[in-house]
């Protein structure tokens, strides 16, 4: 975000962070090894399964065309068929070649490593992206700048990834959320580098944006995705403002991004705390620091961050660890990490001051809704209104990226970081009254 009145700026670049190690890996049925091309070969075959059934329903009926081109994997040393006469140089990527309707995959490096780090799901879902560009191409809806086709492929992916949680797939089981997870966790290592612009060739997304449209995919099917344009594609990423935004990447000091963010939250539920409803006149909310594992006495503390903050409703504050979890979001993954901690906990001081829950799944999913208006607001402000901060690019990565940190699978109110990050982007995209 950019600190308007003094000048600076604050950007995210997104690192693998504090939680975001994989835990649990899906498991592939009938995989004669286990190794990747295994497992790149039977999702291929389950996303063909997936487009014979789904492709007429977006397609007027038509019956689809499988890829007659094949399955290729590549490495340095044995190239992919010839793609429209380009010269073969060896990078580690996945790619549909239209000419040749084929898809190729580098099975040195790319595919292994991300089963490795992240588990076989996300393999499937980088191959169900790839073979979302053969369904556009059948479609013939290529006439689009790069980043909605790439964000179309994103959200068929999803759509895909829908029909395996509902157990139809043949290659792979039910995934738990604790693999969903690890899958949106690897999308947060394939995006655009922060400051691309949307319209750059070849930009793919920010993180925010890919896990926005594989999210659509999972949650409203292939038809949404089908519907992708530019003109009704709400994209988040923007270019740096200056050069100095560029070559600093923009990160404030830590103590002076935890000043302006709180005071920013602040000043929003200040505005906009009496518009929901059993609001009222916002009271200052003080926010305090704590050491590791020493937090203040508070005889029912609102836990966050498996108890590295909270909010305290009978003594009315909120408090977070401010000598480890704090460093750690803003050195691992950047300041507005330490703004979504901030954000969660000024929400769910503004759920409970209206007598309402934060303490079961819907509850927790409405912070997060909260927690993503006051992003909204951050991020729709004009540079020239006279308010302290606003998001730089890269910021909405950190956010998801902390949410992945701080909000895995595994606590007592059955929610995934997919479910929150999915809240939090509605309050981001549709503002404060969808929350509510």
């Amino acid at each position: 975000m950019r600190a308007l009145r003094i000048g600076l700026v604050v950007t995210a670049v997104v690192a693998a962070g504090c939680g975001l190690a994989p835990s649990t890996r899906p498991e592939v049925d009938s995989a004669p090894t286990g190794s990747s091309d295994d497992v790149v070969t039977k999702s291929l075959q389950d996303v063909e399964r997936f487009w014979k059934a789904t492709y007429p329903d977006v397609a007027g009926g038509q019956a689809f065309t499988t890829i007659q081109g094949g399955f290729h994997p590549y490495t340095e040393r044995t190239p992919p068929p010839d793609c429209g006469g380009q010269p073969f140089e060896y990078q580690p990527n996945a790619f549909y070649c239209p000419d040749g309707d084929f898809i190729a995959w580098d099975a040195q490096q790319l595919i292994p490593q991300l089963q490795d780090n992240f588990g076989p799901l996300l393999v499937g879902v980088v191959m169900a992206h790839e073979y979302g560009h053969a369904v556009q191409a059948r479609l013939g809806d290529t006439d689009q700048p790069t980043v909605v086709l790439e964000q179309q492929a994103d959200c068929f992916a999803g759509a895909w990834l829908a029909d395996v949680q509902a157990g139809r797939s043949t290659a792979f089981k039910k995934p738990d959320a604790g693999q969903v997870d690890n899958t949106v966790a690897g999308i947060l290592m394939l995006r655009d580098q922060p400051g691309t612009p949307a319209l750059a060739e070849g930009a793919h997304g920010n993180a925010f944006d890919r896990v926005r449209a594989l999210q659509e995919g999972v949650e409203q099917g292939a038809r949404k995705c089908a519907g992708y344009r530019e003109g009704n594609l709400q994209v988040t990423e923007v270019p740096f403002s200056s050069r100095e935004e560029a070559a600093t990447g923009g990160d404030l000091p830590y103590d002076q991004a935890i000043e302006l963010l709180a005071k920013d939250a602040q000043d929003y539920w200040a505005r906009t705390f009496g518009s929901l409803p059993g609001g009222g006149e916002w009271q200052q909310l003080q926010v305090q620091g704590f050491a590791a594992g020493s937090p203040p006495d508070c005889q029912d503390p609102d836990e966050s961050a498996e108890g590295a903050a909270l909010y305290c409703p009978s003594g009315d504050f909120v408090a977070f660890d401010n000598s480890d979890l704090g460093p750690r979001l803003y050195q691992r993954i950047g300041d507005f990490a330490v703004g979504m901690l901030l954000g969660d906990l000024f929400a769910r001081a503004a759920q409970d001051r209206r007598g309402a829950s934060t303490s079961d799944r819907n509850g927790q999913l409405t912070v997060d809704c909260l927690a993503g208006s006051w992003t909204n607001d951050l991020l729709t402000r004009d540079d020239q209104e006279n308010q302290g901060v606003r998001l730089s690019p890269g910021d909405l990565d950190e956010a998801v990226s902390a949410l992945l940190a701080f909000g895995r699978a595994g606590d007592d109110k059955g929610l995934s970081a997919f479910d929150r990050i999915a809240a939090y982007r509605k309050g981001v995209l549709e503002g404060l009254g969808v929350c509510v």
